[in-house]
């Protein structure tokens, strides 16, 4: 494993200086770039705080992601009549689990949380397991929870800055973004004539251009807290705040803070050519850049040579698995990795871009799945 050199950013501005974050109310707040995993704001973001009914973003995508989404869910009676908010379930009542997330997000139902943990979990206990595993396996150091819908728990909390990670990551499933963008959505109601009819409790929906997320929470000991997401010129961000009475304001000033701020910088084109070399991009690169930052990022271009063995006549015979992978390109803003692509060889067959649900997450120097398996067949090729 050779680095040749680094060669220069692709056509970026120089330093302007320092970018001063927006204010707010909050207690804790985070901006994160949805698609990079980059925190671009944080105030006290490690900040160990109840988090109320924000805890719903864990339990939908652990729901979407071990559950059937038509199967039935029944609501017990430890579900049914659960304090606190409520979409109104009938002890005994059936509904799928598609219906019941819905119910969740846009109408923070603590019965529906309650349910859907059963269902999935196959206890309450069982689902809360479920969820500090998927909280350690995204990174989530300083998250703990100990029930799915947000109620106020000694040893239940979060930060604002875990909260971002974990919608970044969340909103990376195709289910779950459409849901939290729904504003209104109508259930079957198999006890009435008439069927369930939700609005979802996020005004940001309805208040901020772009918007499309994510919830809302609060509990008397956690005050209001706050997700919101909006998507603007190809751009995704979401952003937290935890104890905030000005949150809807707060939130479109963060919002705009990014977008004006961090806009996503093309830092390579797929197939393109790396100079000095026989090797191609093998799929693009953006990344949320501030100007006065585009002259500290650099990339480190780094091949390997294939590896060739004797066959049994005495032959070289090659044994790349590599399928015309020759490295890779780490792209590091102020010595810190934020990315990397990989790169192949010109002429060679170049595999399709993961989709948008593949793309990095967690935190800056993070890799994303698709990135780390072809990490392994360098691993592969590489090994003794």
């Amino acid at each position: 494993m050779v680095p040749l050199f680094l060669f220069p950013s692709f056509g970026l501005a120089e330093a302007q200086g320092t970018i001063p974050g927006p204010s707010t109310h909050a207690q804790s707040a985070a901006l994160i770039d949805v698609t990079s995993g980059r925190i671009l704001y944080s105030k006290d973001g490690d900040k160990e705080l109840r988090i109320a009914s924000l805890t719903k973003i864990m339990t939908a995508i652990v729901a979407i992601e071990h559950g059937k989404l038509n199967d039935k869910v029944k609501v017990t009676s430890s579900a049914f009549a659960k304090e606190g908010s409520s979409i109104y379930l009938k002890l005994g009542e059936e509904m799928t689990l598609e219906n019941m997330l819905y119910g969740l997000m846009l109408r923070s139902g603590n019965d529906a949380a309650s349910a859907i943990a059963e269902h999935v979990g196959g206890s309450e206990e069982g689902f809360v397991l479920l969820m500090n595993k998927k909280a350690e396996q995204i990174g989530l150091t300083h998250s703990h929870f100990m029930n799915p819908h947000g109620l106020d728990a000694d040893g239940h909390y979060s930060t604002a800055n875990d909260l971002a990670r974990l919608t970044a990551y969340a909103l990376k499933n195709p289910v779950f973004k459409r849901i939290v963008a729904t504003e209104n959505k109508s259930a079957p109601n198999p006890n009435e004539s008439w069927d369930y009819s939700w609005q979802n409790k996020n005004k940001m929906l309805r208040l901020y251009e772009g918007a499309d997320g994510v919830k809302t929470g609060y509990t008397k000991k956690a005050f209001r807290c706050l997700v919101s997401s909006a998507t603007r010129n190809g751009q995704q961000l979401a952003a937290v705040t935890l104890n905030d009475g000005d949150d809807w304001n707060d939130h479109a000033r963060m919002l705009d803070f990014g977008f004006e701020n961090f806009p996503l910088v093309e830092i390579a084109k797929k197939e393109q050519p790396v100079q000095n070399t026989d090797v191609v991009t093998g799929r693009g690169f953006t990344y949320p850049l501030a100007k006065s930052e585009t002259s500290s990022l650099t990339k480190k271009l780094i091949l390997h040579e294939n590896r060739v063995q004797e066959n049994t006549e005495g032959d070289a015979k090659s044994t790349d698995p590599s399928f015309g992978l020759a490295g890779r390109i780490d792209m590091q803003l102020d010595g810190k990795l934020v990315g990397s692509i990989p790169v192949y060889r010109k002429g060679s067959y170049i595999p399709p871009e993961p989709k948008t649900e593949d793309a990095t997450l967690g935190g800056i120097g993070e890799i994303s799945t698709w990135a780390s398996a072809w990490r392994a067949v360098l691993s592969q090729l590489l090994s003794p």
